[in-house]
């Protein structure tokens, strides 16, 4: 990905560069700016590659991640108004190959007329090109605003949203049951050791009786959670703290999908790390809970996605024992696994994650919006069938490749148990 990563930002730089340099304004023309333009991408690079290649602090690799990202977002915008303007010339130069010709011309004036572009309207004392080029430059600009502010405001402004979760078949003993949530925490992209234990401490201020963790502890590795594995390690409740797989668990983002020793070692340490913070990770398994003689189930599945995602769960497996409980709560990081298979079994409620809600969107008591709609059908908050089925999908407490959010803070779920039928409004 690095490489791949590289490439395309070479390319961007060598397009821009020379679209640039063909127009006139005039600062693109000093003598220092090619010394400028290819420097700042040769350090950036050179950052981007010491930064995953090697353990420097998280404060400077995050600067780097930062300012890789916003170039390169930049620079996307820029490149598709200039491809905009190629793409009008390219049409001016086909219309000038089938422009009817006059009867009496020379050869060489047909040459030069295939070669003159049709001249230009001026736009403000400027050319359509160089008009173009210009709002390229402003349009490019913009995205730095918001997506800087997402970086330095909303990565770690956790929110919490409190949701009641009707279930008709509750034992009355789990009446009332506080249940609290986090999915995604991505540790590999966190930079603030303090900011993430601020997150942990908002949890267990609301004293919950059991914790769910729906997947994607890390982005690669299991060695970064090291920094963190302290931080996490201080979630406890009554009744438990159950966790399970996601998508980026099982390395395959870093050694490949092909099975090796080195990604079945790192898979153990990822399984290690949850044991020693004292998560029950459920790996295709489920846990009974009691309280007063009465029971409930907790399953959870290792992660089960439609698409290019893995499809490592056995919901059937982790069902076995299950037959008796009157309500089973499910653990499965990838909301489309509710469809495709969820709602087939006996299961009342799902707690997934995984979408991020794109990190970026509008999202309000009553209504929210994201990119990440026309890729989830389910992506965020409360889902609900006619049956009493439930999902709730929530949009993650870490956050992956650009290193902020926009609209769509990290989330910490609070949920309450009640016995009974949902209210009607």
């Amino acid at each position: 990905m690095l490489i791949i990563n590289s490439i395309i930002l070479f390319v961007l730089d060598f397009y821009i560069f020379f679209a640039l340099r063909a127009t006139k304004i005039r600062f693109v023309h000093k003598k220092w700016f090619p010394y400028l333009w290819w420097t700042y991408s040769a350090l950036l690079l050179t950052g981007v590659f010491i930064g995953m290649k090697f353990n420097i602090p998280l404060m400077y690799r995050s600067i780097i991640l930062v300012a890789f990202f916003l170039t390169a977002t930049c620079k996307f915008f820029f490149f598709l108004i200039i491809l905009i303007d190629d793409i009008r010339r390219g049409g001016v130069w086909i219309a000038r190959l089938f422009k009817p010709r006059r009867k009496h011309q020379s050869v060489e004036s047909k040459i030069e007329e295939l070669e003159e572009p049709l001249p230009e309207k001026p736009v403000k004392g400027i050319s359509r090109s160089e008009f173009l080029m210009k709002s390229g430059i402003v349009i490019a600009s913009l995205p730095l605003l918001p997506l800087g502010w997402g970086v330095v405001s909303s990565a770690y402004d956790y929110r919490i949203r409190r949701k009641k979760l009707y279930l008709p078949e509750l034992p009355a003993s789990f009446h009332g049951m506080r249940i609290a949530q986090i999915s995604d925490v991505h540790s590999g992209s966190f930079y603030n050791k303090k900011a993430v234990l601020g997150g942990i401490e908002m949890i267990l201020g609301e004293k919950p009786d059991a914790i769910f963790f729906t997947g994607d502890l890390v982005n690669n590795v299991a060695s970064e959670m090291r920094d963190y594995q302290d931080i996490f390690a201080k979630l406890k409740a009554d009744l438990g703290v159950f966790s399970t797989l996601g998508n980026h668990d099982y390395g395959d983002y870093y050694y490949g999908k092909e099975d090796s020793p080195a990604k079945r070692k790192n898979l153990a340490d990822v399984i290690d790390t949850h044991k020693v913070m004292g998560w029950d990770l459920l790996m295709d398994e489920n846990r009974t809970l009691k309280v007063d003689k009465e029971e409930i189930s907790i399953v959870g599945v290792q992660n089960w996605g439609t698409g290019r995602f893995p499809k490592k769960g056995d919901l059937k497996k982790a069902l076995m024992g299950t037959e008796d409980k009157p309500v089973k709560l499910l653990l499965s990081h990838d909301p489309s696994h509710w469809r495709a298979e969820v709602l087939d079994t006996d299961i009342d409620v799902m707690f997934a994650g995984h979408t991020h809600g794109m990190q970026f969107g509008v999202r309000t008591e009553n209504f929210q919006w994201s990119p990440a709609k026309y890729i989830y059908k389910e992506w965020a908050g409360l889902y609900k069938e006619k049956n009493n089925k439930q999902l709730y999908v929530n949009v993650g407490y870490g956050f992956l490749g650009y290193p902020g959010r926009v609209g769509i803070l990290p989330e910490i779920t609070i949920f309450e148990l009640i016995k009974g039928p949902r209210p009607l409004v």
